[in-house]
Parts: C-alpha cells; sequence; structure tokens
C-alpha cells in the first residue's frame, strides 16, 4: 500500500510523535510512505533524521492555498492509496490534493465538533480514526456516520528505561530523597497545570518531602510559573521545559500525574505504562480508558484539586500500592497500547478504505 501522512502543526506534541511512529512503521513493514508536514518544523526534521521520506510545505489554517499546489504535486509524484489525515488543518488540503486516493482522517481530541464547516471536512473521509471511544461518541455527536468512524487506540514504542534520569532530576534542582510527582503535558489550557498546582500546594502543606516536575512547553508557561510562585511551591515544584530525555526522566518519577479537564487519551499517559509508572489523573476524556482505576491508578473528577491532593497523598504513602498499580500499567500496556498494535489495526482501516 502507498500511504501519504499529511501534518500541519509546526510544534511538537504527541500527535507529531503518533505520526512519526506511524510513518517509520509502515515503511518499516513495506509500505510505500511519504510525510506532507510543515516546513521549518519539528516533524519536518525528526522525519528527515529518521530516514522518512518528507515533503515540506505551508500550512497555515483551514484554508492553505499555500498548501495545496506542493500537496497536489506530491501527490501526482507519489500516487498514494491513502492519504492519512492527522489533524484537523490538514484535511482541506488533503481534500483538494487527493486525486483518486481515499480519504482517511485520524482525531486525537475530544473537542466537539464545531459548526457545519467543521462536521463537512470530516463527513468526506471514508474512514474517520478515533483515537479513543470518547473521541468516537463526541463524533457520533456531531454528525459522523457510525459506519465510518473506527476506533483505534495510539501506541507507543515498547522500550526499556535509560539510566541517569533521578542523577539529572537532582542536578536540576530535585533534593535528594524526595518523592517526584511528574507530568508531561504542553502547557495549554485543556492540560489544567492549574488545577495540578493548586494540589501540589495542598499537598506541601501535610509533607515537605515532595517535589513536582513537570516537563512541556506552552502559550502558559509565564503564566504558570507565576501561579506557582503565587502559592509558595518555590524551588518543589519545577518546570523543565520540552526535553528529549523522557525515556529516563519518566522512570524517574515515583508518581505520573496528569490533570487535563479534556483529553483524547493521553500518549504521555502509555510512556508512564509503559515504564510501569503509577498514575494519578482525572476522569477526562478518554483517561478512563487507559487508566484503571484502582488497579493501575488513581481517578479524580476534573477541576478538583483537593481530590487530586489527596490521591496522590494516599499513594505517596504506600510504596506497595505504587509497585502493584505501575505493575498493573504495564500489563495494560502491553495488551492494548503498543506501536505494533496501533499500526496493525490503522493499516487495516487504510485497507478498508
Amino acid at each position: 500500500m502507498r500511504v501519504l501522512h499529511v501534518d500541519s502543526a509546526r510544534g511538537w506534541r504527541g500527535g507529531q510523535a503518533q505520526v512519526l511512529l506511524s510513518a517509520r512503521a509502515m515503511a518499516e513493514r513495506g509500505h510505500a510512505v511519504l510525510l506532507a508536514c510543515q516546513r521549518g518544523g519539528t516533524l519536518e526534521r525528526r522525519a528527515r533524521a529518521a530516514g522518512i521520506d518528507a515533503v515540506a510545505m505551508r500550512f497555515s489554517g483551514d484554508l492553505s492555498p499555500a498548501a495545496w499546489l506542493p500537496l497536489s504535486r506530491a501527490t501526482t509524484r507519489f500516487r498514494p492509496d491513502v492519504l492519512q489525515l492527522h489533524d484537523p488543518h490538514a484535511l482541506i488540503a488533503g481534500f483538494v490534493a487527493a486525486g483518486r486516493a481515499r480519504l482517511v482522517a485520524t482525531r486525537r481530541v475530544d473537542f466537539a465538533l464545531q459548526g457545519t464547516f467543521s462536521r463537512a471536512k470530516y463527513k468526506r473521509c471514508q474512514r474517520v480514526i478515533a483515537v479513543s471511544r470518547r473521541i468516537a461518541d463526541v463524533l457520533r455527536a456531531g454528525g459522523i456516520a457510525p459506519e465510518r468512524l473506527r476506533v483505534v487506540y495510539e501506541g507507543v514504542r515498547d522500550r526499556a528505561a535509560q539510566p541517569g534520569g533521578r542523577e539529572t532530576l537532582h542536578a536540576l534542582g530535585v533534593p535528594r530523597g524526595s518523592l517526584v510527582v511528574g507530568n508531561v503535558a504542553a502547557l495549554t489550557d485543556h492540560k489544567d497545570h492549574s488545577t495540578l498546582l493548586a494540589a501540589a500546594a495542598e499537598l506541601l502543606k501535610q509533607r515537605a518531602d515532595v517535589s513536582f516536575v513537570i516537563l512541556g512547553e506552552g502559550e502558559l508557561r509565564a503564566a504558570l510559573e507565576a501561579h506557582a510562585a503565587h502559592l509558595g511551591l518555590g524551588a518543589r515544584c519545577l518546570f523543565l521545559g520540552f526535553r528529549d530525555d523522557l525515556d529516563a526522566l519518566i522512570p524517574a518519577f515515583d508518581v505520573f500525574c496528569l490533570s487535563s479537564h479534556m483529553e483524547g487519551l493521553g500518549t504521555s499517559l502509555l510512556d508512564a505504562m509503559c515504564f510501569a509508572r503509577p498514575v494519578v489523573a482525572t476522569s477526562a476524556g478518554g483517561i478512563p480508558e487507559a487508566v484503571a482505576d484502582g488497579i493501575s491508578g488513581t481517578l479524580v473528577p476534573p477541576r478538583d484539586p483537593q481530590a487530586l491532593a489527596r490521591a496522590l497523598a494516599a499513594l505517596l504513602e504506600g510504596p506497595d500500592r505504587r509497585a502493584a498499580y505501575g505493575a498493573a500499567g504495564r500489563r495494560i500496556f502491553e495488551e492494548r497500547f503498543t506501536e505494533a498494535r496501533m499500526v496493525e489495526e490503522t493499516l487495516r482501516v487504510l485497507e478498508e478504505a
């Protein structure tokens, strides 16, 4: 099969990691793969470094005439069987350039479809992949025909933890002997770091041997750092920005915490489960489809810092429970959230289309 992947994002988040993972894995399985992505973006750089054939173009929102012509040229040259359109802004360019190729959209967010235009974009695709049942529900409510919908959970590579994570955290300011609550997420509104910071302030009133480590970048970083200072978190809450050494840092967390009030699924959760980290998270979006409450982690209502603080406190006091939750999360990861399973199920949907 000949697959043209299209993604318009300039930055690097979980969705772009999934695009690169899918393209590379499909190529390794013998499929012809081409990636169309944002010129000068992180995905372009990483795709080329991984040996993926990439064509770079200028995407600028839903209506991107500057992307239509180069994408049409790429389609004419590559002659794909199917275009997999990985984000909402890639859809219109894909429609214009598709020719006789079939269209498969992937939806990774649980935001409601807004307006006729948004719904029409997805209705033109032969298949729409939702990365959680929650997203599929949102798409059905938005008028997407159930027979076109397929749920394919995201997946991440199964890999061993890299050494040195604790020493790196100590070098970055985490005191020795401290328990570490870690978060990996873009610093955007729907990830709701404000609730995490409020929970941190509550927890630190009870015990002083906990540090909060927040990994990620986003438009809210300055505001969140100011809020953390206002709450008096000081050196107990570290914003470490975008890091390339997550495979060492995530295994060094005692607890992984995700405080989103909206979430399609959360690939950082899957990374934590891969490394057998116990989880405290909200019940937002598709998170309950990944985290088994009381088995691999603890789920609390969104936007409830007191409940989040209580759940963190309970788990930090029980090393045996942390170990049991981590082991259960690892088993769930192996059964449901590996790269291999995700790619094979995606290929079946592309073949259907």
